[in-house]
């Protein structure tokens, strides 16, 4: 079958699919290009963001109908989000910086920084996690805790497994995992299972993971945050010295601008910006190497420059950085000579240059 009349096959299968506010997804004005290749085959769906959770199902629909013919082709079908852009000053703000008062070092730890994100499905904690297998490979000793608390991912991302083992005076002894210390509270809840905690418990939470796990010498410590502004990233403010922030980005205006909003409390925290990272800036095909741009490009280095902030590098859309992600096995770790591990290995040169490591 050609490619035209696989997209044509494809595009009736997507009439059958119901979208928000009536209409159907092969009509509705924000389907992006089929992009059909020997082995792949990739689309885009462009939503309000209010219609996010309801945008899930059709997604899903989408994939499973796609599957159905692709004939062992791999499918991506991902959902992005779309706003017209807004000016964001981050020292426009009448908002209180946080007292520095009562931080206090981590034994053994030379340098902390975070990975955060404005909003959740940027690929943060996939960034977090090569981000320091990157910085490890070039001979740092480094540490990666997940402060997620209610969505861990590390966990499935490093493939931690069990209960972390404890001292004999009760702190934690971190996880080893392609070399780097790792702690998360993922293995210490029931799977599936909702972590409901109110701020304070959280916080106390993350207390307990960063000050009563035996990290050894570590000349960085990585913190993957949880998205969005809130409790756990001003908790780990006050708690600790941070010595720089990584912002994780996708290059459409929505998640720009909630990336935004994260550069703006870091400001208000006297915490350093260390640049941004454009996650998901481009998909690759894997049989023809071609590029697109099915979510546009360079928005987060446009922003990077408007902020006079440094713009660290750019990581592709690459299935095999899912699949590999999904299976706990991070490229850095398990394919360093590949482009996608090189971007973040380009990333963490910077970082490292940043931080006078």
């Amino acid at each position: 079958m050609s490619d035209k009349s696989l997209e044509k096959k494809i595009r009736k299968l997507l009439a059958n699919i119901s979208v928000p506010n009536d209409g159907n997804l092969a009509d509705y004005a924000g389907l992006s290009e089929i992009i059909i290749t020997k082995k792949a085959i990739a689309l885009a769906i462009e939503i309000s963001p209010q219609l996010d959770k309801e945008f899930m199902a059709v997604r899903k629909e989408a994939q499973e109908a796609i599957e159905a013919v692709a004939k062992g082709r791999k499918v991506m079908v991902s959902l992005t989000s779309n706003e017209p852009k807004q000016q964001a000053n981050p020292a426009q703000t009448s908002a209180p910086k946080r007292s520095a008062i009562n931080k206090q070092p981590v034994a053994g730890i030379k340098k902390i920084i975070t990975i955060a994100s404005g909003k959740g499905g940027v690929g943060k904690s996939t960034c977090s996690v090569n981000l320091a297998l990157a910085l490890k490979a070039s001979g740092l000793k480094v540490g990666l805790l997940d402060a997620d608390l209610y969505g861990p991912s590390i966990p499935k991302l490093l493939k931690l497994e069990g209960k972390p083992a404890s001292r004999e005076d009760g702190n934690f002894i971190a996880f080893d995992a392609y070399g780097i210390k790792a702690m998360s509270i993922g293995p210490m809840v029931e799977a599936d299972k909702a972590v409901v905690w109110r701020g304070p418990m959280a916080t106390s939470a993350l207390r307990q993971l960063l000050r009563e796990t035996d990290w050894g010498e570590l000349d960085v410590l990585v913190i993957d945050l949880p998205p969005g502004t809130g409790d756990i990233q001003i908790s780990l403010s006050q708690q600790v010295e941070i010595d720089g922030a990584v912002i994780v980005s996708t290059p459409q205006d929505l998640a720009l601008i909630d990336a935004k909003k994260a550069i703006s409390m870091f400001s208000m925290l006297d915490i350093k910006i260390l640049g941004i990272v454009e996650n998901m800036s481009y998909f690759v095909a894997p049989d023809t190497g071609n590029r697109y741009d099915i979510f546009g490009h360079g928005g987060a280095k446009i922003a990077a420059q408007e902020m006079d902030l440094d713009f660290l590098g750019e990581v592709p859309l690459v299935m095999n950085i899912r699949e590999k992600s999904d299976a706990g096995e991070p490229v850095v770790a398990t394919e360093p000579n590949s482009e996608e591990a090189k971007a973040f290995i380009n990333i963490a040169n910077k970082l490292i240059k940043n931080l006078a490591l």
